[in-house]
């Protein structure tokens, strides 16, 4: 490859949510995404994922600033937090709705587990039962009547519909890319996701998926139990006429009992450890940089 025809250098990112302290498998993920675009003098951008207004704390972002910075990473300023943008996804969302791939759900939580309960072949998927589309059987009156009379909702992806929608614009089936392998589209495993509801103005899966195209992301590194939800992420993708970055998923970084690090478990935060006299090369070691 000449120097003319030189491939567009890496841009990956790390996005946090500041609902806690950052553990060893934030460090992994964050150092990953940094080597990535090391390879190429690529751009590593950070990004604060902070919709969760009633678990996100202004001082975990402070403390994830902290953490990154003493692990020896640096990242380009201002940093793209998400509450701040709240009108993108509002845009993206009235794209999808003009499409005719969403609709209202009003379930509760406490409806969806009985209806489950009852059924004896509800379909599983990787993150527990899914969703057994009952709005998506109401009529377009039982919708509207239901919306008039003030019932919260939340604005959920019609699955079958989207992908009808989503195969016609892309001519046919289409892929996406995991460690230049390609992957087959096909988001069934997770149902007819949840994209906004009204105590969040956007779901992770929309937000990340404008976000990444937003911020010129090509390469999004993450860990494996994200597999899934790449499928409806490269599906938003096709909806939206967004690009497609590639993905690697990476193994997670698991606790002494074999269970995944997190936060609600208590798994020990980087400030402990620092604390404890471990250095930024003490925590690439032990995450296997």
């Amino acid at each position: 490859m000449t120097k003319a025809q030189k491939r567009p250098a890496t841009v990956t990112r790390f996005a946090p949510s500041p609902t806690g302290e950052l553990h060893l498998g934030h460090a992994y993920a964050a150092l990953l995404a940094q080597q990535a675009a090391e390879r190429d003098d690529g751009r590593f951008l950070l990004r604060i994922e902070d919709i969760d207004a009633g678990r996100c704390r202004p001082e975990f972002v402070a403390g994830i600033r902290e953490d990154l910075r003493w692990l020896g990473l640096r990242w380009e300023e201002p940093v793209r937090r998400q509450s701040e943008h709240l009108t993108d996804y509002r845009a993206a969302l009235d794209k999808l709705d003009a499409l005719g791939v969403l609709y209202p759900c009003f379930c509760t939580r406490k409806e969806i587990a009985e209806e489950i309960a009852s059924s004896p072949s509800a379909p599983h998927g990787p993150d527990g039962l899914v969703y057994p589309g009952t709005c998506r059987r109401l009529s377009a009156d039982e919708r509207l009547a239901k919306m008039e009379s003030g019932a919260p909702y939340a604005l959920r992806l019609d699955l079958a519909r989207a992908m009808a929608v989503a195969e016609h614009k892309a001519g046919g089936p289409f892929s996406w890319t995991d460690a230049g392998t390609p992957i087959a589209c096909d988001p069934n495993a997770l149902g007819d996701v949840v994209l906004a509801r009204k105590d969040s103005p956007v779901s992770y899966h929309l937000a990340v998926t404008v976000d990444d195209a937003l911020q010129g992301v090509t390469l999004v590194t993450r860990a494996k139990d994200l597999f899934f939800a790449t499928h409806i992420h490269r599906l938003l993708q096709v909806l939206l006429d967004l690009p497609s970055p590639s993905y690697l998923h990476h193994d997670l970084i698991l606790g002494e009992s074999g269970q995944r690090l997190s936060k609600r478990d208590g798994a020990k935060a980087l400030r402990t450890l620092r604390s404890e006299g471990l250095g930024p090369l003490d925590i690439r070691r032990l995450v296997g940089l």
